[in-house]
């Protein structure tokens, strides 16, 4: 009788084990295919044209390339300016592989990065960026000098060593010297204001490349929040502290002008006009003493208006660069998508030979 059970049970474990088989796909193995693709390579570090700014003569540098293939990949070779400096044949993932190549004692100057990515049926493909990598000097700042931006690959302030905070998508363009911030459409930078409130006396000099669209915009920017104007709650357009300093088109030019606010009043600076269809690089200044304010346009005083008193910060906690958001979005000053390069900030006046001098740095 025990015998029968046993028999019964295995019987019944038999016919699960078929059924469960009947339900199930078999595993086939599947061919590839013909292998018809040629590989490809991608480099995600560093960028085409980019600039390493490192504050040492020579560095470790991590290199990033990713190679693919339809197939199977065989075989990838990094090389350095004509050097091999890496080679890879096994791969986790033989379609797809993120590669890192560190490299030692990479040395100021320009540099070439060359890969050859080839497949199991020897197809292949190379391709080269070039980048240069130079030492960050320790800046000097000028006498008086409160922030400094030269805007080689990065928004960080040289003098206090802070980083804004960027709002939208700014990026980098070839500038006046070197690279230049390049604006974009709701894009931004904001520092906090505290080192340049300081005196009752600033100054800035810069160079823009103008985009004429959108036909005005803000430059710099340094309002107090409005928090009594029911138009604009909470954080507008109040032009009775700090300064604006835009633009704005008549014609087919541009009028670079300047607003400052003494606590109780403002002034008005109609500065002078540009024409951006030049396509040149134009070189701004503008000074406010206790009695004046004074906009400069390629080395040259363009005007001068007489302040009633001097500029009152109160309220004035942040520096916009190149918009007049969030504080000052009057007559729609809003992003500029211009070039802008070597940005200098004073708290106090330049004499016009210092400005000179700027516009004379080539």
């Amino acid at each position: 009788m025990k015998n029968f059970r046993y028999f019964i049970l295995f019987s019944l474990i038999m016919v699960f084990a078929v059924s469960c088989e009947k339900g199930l796909d078999p595993i086939n193995s599947v061919s590839p295919g013909p292998d018809t693709e040629a590989p490809t390579l991608v480099f995600n570090n560093p960028a085409d044209g980019g600039i390493m700014r490192i504050g040492e003569d020579q560095t470790t540098v991590t290199f990033i390339l990713t190679a693919a293939d339809d197939i199977e990949i065989a075989s990838v070779v990094v090389q350095l300016d004509g050097t091999q400096i890496a080679s890879f044949n096994t791969f986790k993932d033989y379609r797809r592989a993120v590669l890192k190549v560190t490299y030692e004692n990479l040395t100021d100057g320009d540099h070439t990065l060359t890969a050859t990515v080839t497949d199991k049926s020897d197809k292949s493909v190379s391709s080269s960026i070039s980048f240069k990598k130079f030492t960050i000097k320790p800046y000097v700042p000028l006498e008086g000098e409160v922030l400094y931006m030269a805007f080689e690959g990065n928004f960080t302030d040289a003098i206090s060593g802070i980083d804004p905070i960027v709002s939208g998508a700014p990026t980098f363009g070839d500038g006046k010297l070197g690279q230049a911030y390049q604006g974009a459409a709701d894009a931004y930078l904001t520092f906090p204001a505290a080192t340049l409130t300081t005196t009752q006396e600033f100054s800035a000099a810069f160079w823009m490349k103008i985009n004429a669209t959108p036909d005005r915009a803000g430059i710099l920017t340094m309002s107090a929040e409005d928090v009594t104007n029911p138009g604009f709650p909470g954080v507008q357009n109040l032009r009775t502290h700090g300064f604006r300093f835009f633009r704005e088109a008549s014609g087919a030019r541009q009028v670079i002008k300047d607003n400052v606010g003494n606590g109780t009043g403002e002034t008005w600076n109609d500065g002078g006009q540009v024409d951006p269809a030049t396509g040149e690089w134009f070189h701004f200044a503008f000074t406010i003493s206790e009695t004046t304010s004074s906009i400069y346009i390629n080395g040259e005083l363009a005007r001068q208006s007489p302040m009633s008193a001097p500029i009152d910060w109160t309220g004035c906690d942040i520096l916009t660069i190149m918009s007049g958001q969030p504080r000052f979005t009057e007559w729609n000053h809003f992003s500029d998508q211009s070039l802008l390069d070597e940005l200098h900030m004073f708290n106090r006046v330049l004499t016009l030979e210092e400005i000179q001098g700027f516009y004379n740095t080539k």
